[in-house]
């Protein structure tokens, strides 16, 4: 009788007879011939054993040039593969069994490397650096630069002596993967093309977590969202290049949401120069200098709905001196602040909870234990149409320190409640000096710039 499971067995059959192939015959297929009818390239029928200590990288290389020439996907069996200075072709999907499929860098040079690529996917894999030296010219465990369509997804990357990952030119997305130990950051992108960084675990990294940087300031649009970053140094230093969680550098439409980052040598997120950026529900802790910062030459950033529990800092948005303006500071928490940090502070020293300087609305904003200002608006005259309503300020030294120096322009300071300020509630500075009263409990401000009214202070 004929029926589905006949139906297809006879299908089935002449899928192979009807190409000249009996059983026979079929046994006699090459392993790539034989992974060609399954649709993956199985990597052992092509001499690449797991589990063996000799240096397996020729076989490797053979393995990849001749996945790409037929266009296929290569499955790697679990085990361990040691490698060296492999050159990736230009299509290579590359997958294993997640925690047990492990390459291992062999030392003298580099580990996978592509300089130019129409997709690159590796899923499922451990890579193991094995805080081995790399090359000069090699810039992460992973070197990949000009990929057109990159996917790492569920792999782990581990022990890089330089980055763990280091993208260049790259579009695609690095998901559900855990990055740690490397000397320098867990991950490097420049001058991305559309990347989306999503759902991965970066830790215990020597100098940075999560970097996009690009050469020149650009739109990036990289997007990095629901992250878990922790644990990041700054061995090489300074005083903000190194130590930040996820970094923004000069890169522009940048999206940083949703992520958990805690116990960074410097800022929990860092945005440098990077406008039209996006900073929004992250939760950021025991950050060592200031939580979440944008700074220098930036135009246009939304700081909004962030948790910042311990810093030296809270928020930062400043740098006018430098065409840093245009923002949004709303819906954040900012608490239990610091006033030591990583260095010798400049004036007016650590323990801010928002700092904001140009052309910016900060509302709707809590902050408690904040030991040097709740809030600083403007820096000398730097300062120029800022708005803070609606905010709560409780356990500040002083309340909303406001600048007062000649040059500073329009400031509105309106219907915050300020509790617990001995240091004032709102007060005109001169830089980092106080140089008038408690400006909610006078009739009038007596600067022409600044307008104080319906505060609530107790």
């Amino acid at each position: 009788m004929l029926n589905r499971r006949t139906l297809l067995m006879q299908t089935a059959g002449f899928a192979v007879t009807g190409l000249g192939l009996g059983k026979a015959a079929a046994a006699g297929l090459t392993g790539i011939e034989k992974a060609s009818m399954r649709g993956s390239i199985n990597a052992t029928e092509l001499g690449v054993q797991p589990g063996t200590f000799d240096d397996q990288s020729k076989a490797f290389a053979k393995l990849l040039r001749d996945a790409n020439s037929r266009d296929m996907p290569v499955f790697l069996p679990p085990g361990t593969y040691v490698v060296s200075n492999l050159s990736l072709p230009g299509r290579v999907r590359l997958s294993g069994v997640p925690g047990a499929t492990r390459i291992v860098y062999g030392g003298d040079g580099h580990l996978f490397m592509t300089e130019q690529a129409e997709h690159i996917e590796l899923s499922g894999l451990v890579f193991d650096g094995s805080n081995r030296s790399m090359g000069d010219y090699a810039q992460g465990l992973l070197d990949l630069r000009r990929v057109a369509h990159l996917v790492v997804d569920n792999c782990q990357i581990t022990g890089s002596g330089k980055n763990g990952l280091a993208l260049e030119h790259a579009a695609g997305r690095v998901e559900r993967s855990d990055i740690s130990g490397a000397a320098d950051a867990g991950i490097y992108s420049v001058e991305a093309g559309g990347l989306a960084i999503t759902g991965n675990t970066v830790s215990d990294c020597a100098n940075g977590g999560i970097l996009v940087h690009r050469w020149q300031a650009a739109e990036d649009g990289t997007m990095v969202t629901g992250n878990r970053v922790e644990r990041i140094g700054a061995h090489s230093g300074g005083t903000g290049q190194n130590g930040n969680g996820i970094n923004a550098f000069r890169a522009g439409n940048v999206v940083i949401s949703g992520n958990v980052v805690s116990d960074c040598a410097f800022s929990a997120i860092r945005a440098n120069s990077s406008s039209n950026l996006q900073i929004s529900g992250n939760t950021c802790s025991r950050s060592g200098e200031t939580g979440v910062y944008s700074e220098f030459s930036f135009e246009g950033a939304v700081i909004s709905n962030n948790i910042v529990d311990g810093a030296a800092n809270g928020i930062s948005i400043v740098n006018f001196n430098e065409g840093g303006r245009m923002g949004v500071c709303s819906g954040n928490i900012v608490r239990n602040l610091s006033t030591s940090g990583p260095y010798a502070a400049d004036p007016p020293g650590f323990g801010v909870g928002i700092a904001v300087e140009a052309d910016t609305v900060a509302s709707n904003n809590v902050i408690e234990n904040a030991p040097l200002y709740g809030m600083s608006i403007g820096w000398g005259p730097y300062l120029r149409n800022v708005v803070a309503t609606g905010n709560i300020i409780r356990k500040a030294g002083t309340g909303i320190a406001v600048s007062v120096v000649e040059g500073a322009g329009t400031a509105v300071i309106s219907d915050n409640v300020i509790d617990g300020a001995p240091n004032g509630a709102v007060v005109g500075q001169r830089w980092a000096e106080p140089v008038t009263s408690d400006l909610t409990q006078t009739s009038g401000t007596g600067y022409a710039h600044l307008t104080v009214e319906r505060n609530r202070v107790s």
